[in-house]
């Protein structure tokens, strides 16, 4: 039994039921409520689905319907039980998550017997491929529900106080001075040679925040002064908001939450030791200039993408040794739970 919030839409409400039964959103799903079947948008012809992600729980009877993995076939009657606490987070719950790509309800009874049964004919055989199944730790997963709701990040809540009231901004259309000198007492690391700012291009994650927040409609430029935007005063909307600047469809939204799950599952990391740690985790399929992905590739990605993962709180760097920022739990919806998988069954690629 999980503590959500009403407001939240269909993609956030997925992201909270992979969290909770420990999944890593592998496969595709559905939303059924009553004749309506919600889903993610596709090319291909999906008949009767509908687009999920302007629909919020608040909008759906009680009960629907959630399916996930249409090959294993994992289908969940969810049930709104009423208003739930002030936060977020798991009430109740029990027994093991079934591995990803166990066979559905009736191979997970199988995976049981093989793995309780040593005399199994295939237990050895589903012990190397299952490991130890987690039993449900409630303090851990109400942990991790309110880390997939999300916090705003500390970078972005700082630029959004100091420009409160609006700042105008220079001739070349930059933050003023003032403004840059206010965030790099607060953001030292930012500047690569420690000297003090003066323009927003030298604090470069500054830069880009500055950039990001304009783009997702957190901050607005009116006659010259910018401002934050009604939807900045919504810490809800300010997350979801941030969040569609990493589409996790898109490379880079997928390299930026491998990386940031690698880091805290396995701690600091040279951008090179991390690329390299990476790429075995991203699968097959993406191409560059009609060539497959190298890991060459994925480092330049990552140091085209560090100055965005440091200006949101993702990531700190330390003399070229990348850290897990305040926001690497928080802000993404899936790296927390990615990182738990991580730790637990993917040590061969990141030792």
């Amino acid at each position: 039994m999980i503590d959500v919030p009403a407001s939240c839409t269909l993609p956030e409400l997925h992201d909270l039921l992979q969290a909770t039964v420990g999944w890593t959103d592998s496969h595709l799903h559905q939303f059924i409520a009553g004749e309506a079947i919600y889903g993610v948008p596709d090319d291909d012809d999906w008949g009767t689905q509908l687009d999920e992600s302007a629909v919020r729980l608040q909008d759906l009877p009680t009960p629907f319907t959630y399916l996930y993995d249409f090959g294993d076939g994992w289908e969940h009657d969810v049930e709104i039980l009423g208003p739930g606490g002030d936060q977020p987070g798991c009430v109740s719950g029990e027994g093991s998550c079934p591995p990803e790509d166990c066979g559905g309800p009736p191979g997970f009874t199988e995976l049981l017997k093989a793995l309780a049964n040593p005399t199994h004919p295939e237990h050895d055989e589903m012990r190397r491929w299952a490991g130890e199944l987690p039993e449900f730790d409630l303090t851990a997963t109400d942990l991790l529900v309110r880390q997939v709701v999300g916090e705003v990040p500390a970078s972005v809540r700082l630029v959004l106080d100091l420009t409160a009231g609006g700042v105008k901004l220079t001739p070349g259309g930059r933050l003023p001075r003032a403004l840059v000198r206010q965030v790099q007492e607060q953001r030292p690391a930012w500047h690569p040679l420690g000297r003090p700012a003066s323009v927003e291009d030298d604090l470069q994650p500054l830069a880009v925040l500055h950039d990001v927040l304009r783009d997702v409609g957190l901050l607005r430029l009116s006659k010259g002064v910018l401002a934050p935007t009604r939807a900045a005063a919504d810490d809800p909307q300010v997350v979801r908001r941030l969040r569609k600047w990493f589409r996790p469809e898109s490379f880079e939204g997928v390299l930026v939450e491998m990386a940031v799950a690698v880091l805290l599952a396995h701690g600091p990391r040279t951008p090179e030791d991390l690329a390299a740690a990476v790429y075995p985790m991203l699968g097959h399929g993406w191409v560059r200039d009609g060539h497959p992905m190298t890991v060459a590739d994925v480092r330049r990605s990552l140091y085209y993408l560090s100055a965005e993962m440091r200006g949101l709180d993702l990531v700190t760097e330390d003399s070229r040794v990348w850290h897990p920022g305040a926001s690497a739990r928080t802000l993404l919806p899936r790296v927390a739970n990615i990182s738990r998988w991580v730790a637990r069954h993917r040590t061969d690629l990141v030792d």
